[in-house]
């Protein structure tokens, strides 16, 4: 809540503009039904016109000022919230594309990206800005009521408070619980429409599909039971409202007959209270609301939060070593760890080549080093802090680059290609350039969906050059080449290593064995193990599992 709050402040006065004319939209409405039932009792009595004259002006002036008030209200809020809204989901994604976001989350991160941060439009529009109308009206009504009668303003206050601590309060209590499962059941939901769309070949491949289908049903039904429980609240608190406002109503009439107010006055007094108490359920209506928005502002949070240093060191130090110490990772349900007692020092500079049969646990090392995994045991630190110390968004600048599952947005090339730096060289290095060179539109050409007009090698390629541009201080690289024949795996090999640079580490993870010549050391793991150790040249003549494979 607090990013949020920091991030309406370039828009602060646009809210508080659309507060003071909801107010002033509700104050309005609130004047045109006192105004016009004095209007009515008092014309019952056939005075002269010259008595109503005024009274006659003033419904139909606020009569079009409420409308007017209420369009310009509408106008300036949504102006100030939907310019917020641009910059949260800007951020959002940012986040998101920083993330080496696996394929099997997208479709929750398509519900944070959409669903959660129309939340924060409900947030400004249905409760923060209605919650400062009302509470702003109730105090005026009041007020206007102790100048005719405080007997009658003190019922009137009675009934307000209920309608807006009572309601509220009981609206909170019958709500929170189901209105918090919405946003992550959403999520889930959206997760399951993207693995049975996405996925839907391979699930019929392992005659999973009717299971998939079974889980999202469920999920399903579960969401609209919570909906419809949600439903029955929101209506039995509607007409506890109505019921409320009837009575306040009542007890005002009552209240001010005793007090001996004329019938005018009472007839005024009974229609300003129903419009007091109506204006003020805006409230019950925001606490409805606040906990689903809060449930999904929760989720946004680690992608609204900004980056963050480590406690006693700084993101940006680039001499920092990522050090991993006795690393294990076992996965829940394996009776076997993916990784155990894997130590490894990734200085600036510093060139590893990992290798090993598959399953051998080289993509869950890379993982475990750029943050995605937490370990069972034993640590990753940067600089002496934990990687877990920093920011979501900061890890992939530290140890990043091109995973296992790197994601290819449905957008053109460039907008693939996130980063700073030279495009074009980041292009060349990965053996791109000269093929985007001859595409008619170039790099404004579409990608296509998960890279549907890619094909598996230009896919791979275009998320190596984007792992460039991020430019982070250990480039991890799984399978770069894949799908490249030998003589061009070697040039986009050596055209990234080039591009590396002599200060940035690179950790790369591939079943080829040839152009590891120059690396400082390569890693031989085998069930989670490093097996052997040492340089090529070392390797090359030692009996084991690399001399074997060369």
């Amino acid at each position: 809540m607090r990013v949020l709050l920091a991030m309406t402040r370039p828009y602060r006065w646009r809210l508080a503009g659309a507060g003071l004319l909801a107010a002033g939209t509700d104050l309005a409405g609130l004047a045109l039904m006192a105004t016009a039932t004095w209007l009515l009792i008092s014309a019952a009595g056939r005075p002269p016109l010259q008595a109503l004259t005024v009274a006659i002006v003033a419904v139909r002036a606020l009569a079009v000022g409420r409308g007017t008030l209420r369009y310009v209200e509408r106008l300036a809020g949504h102006d100030a919230v939907l310019r917020l809204l641009t910059d949260v989901r800007t951020r959002v994604y940012e986040s998101l594309a920083a993330m080496a976001v696996p394929v099997r989350h997208t479709g929750d991160a398509l519900s944070r990206l959409v669903s959660d941060v129309d939340a924060v439009q409900d947030l400004m529009l249905r409760v923060l800005v209605p919650a400062g109308a009302a509470a702003t009206v109730a105090t005026l009504a009041v007020t206007g009521a102790a100048l005719a009668s405080p007997a009658a303003a003190a019922a009137l206050s009675a009934g307000l408070l209920l309608a807006g601590l009572a309601l509220p309060a009981a609206a909170l209590a019958l709500t929170h619980r189901a209105a918090a499962r919405v946003a992550p059941l959403r999520g889930a939901l959206a997760t399951d429409a993207v693995d049975l769309t996405a996925g839907a070949a391979d699930l019929a491949a392992y005659g999973a599909t009717g299971t998939a289908l079974r889980a999202a049903a469920g999920r399903a039904a579960e969401l609209a039971r919570v909906e419809r429980r949600l439903g029955y609240a929101g209506s039995a608190l509607d007409a506890a409202g109505v019921l409320l406002g009837g009575a306040t109503a009542a007890a005002v009439v009552v209240v001010a007959l005793r007090s001996g107010a004329s019938g005018v006055t009472v007839g005024v007094l009974a229609v300003l209270s129903l419009a007091a108490v109506e204006a003020t359920l805006a409230l019950m209506t925001a606490a409805r609301l606040y906990p689903g928005s809060r449930a999904a502002l929760t989720r946004l949070a680690p992608l609204l939060a900004p980056p963050a240093p480590v406690a006693g060191g700084s993101t940006d130090v680039p001499e920092a070593d990522v050090v991993a110490r006795d690393l294990a990772v076992r996965y829940p349900g394996s009776d076997r760890p993916a990784l155990a007692g894997v130590d490894l020092t990734l200085a600036p500079g510093r060139r590893v080549a990992v290798v090993g049969p598959s399953g051998a646990g080289k993509s869950t090392l890379i993982a475990a080093l750029a943050g995605l995994v937490a370990p069972t045991s034993g640590s990753v630190t940067r600089g002496g802090h934990p990687m877990h110390e920093y920011a979501e968004q900061v890890r992939p600048r530290i140890v990043g680059g091109l995973m296992a599952e790197a994601y290819v947005f449905h957008a053109t090339l460039r907008e693939n290609l996130l980063g700073d730096g030279d495009v074009d060289g980041a292009l060349a290095a990965a053996g791109l350039l000269d093929w985007v060179r001859t595409l008619p539109d170039g790099l404004d050409t579409p990608a296509g969906a998960d890279g549907a007009q890619l094909s598996g090698g230009q896919r791979q390629r275009l998320a190596l050059a984007r792992a460039l541009l991020l430019g982070p201080r250990v480039l991890v690289l799984d399978e770069p080449t894949e799908g490249l024949d030998p003589d061009a795996a070697d040039r986009v090999l050596a055209g990234t290593l080039t591009a590396a640079g002599p200060g940035r580490a690179v950790v790369l993870v591939t079943h080829r064995l040839r152009g590891l010549e120059g690396f400082d050391e390569i890693l031989v793991l085998d069930g989670g193990v490093v097996i052997q150790r040492g340089t090529h040249v070392r390797l090359s003549a030692t009996p084991g599992w690399y001399r074997e494979h060369l």
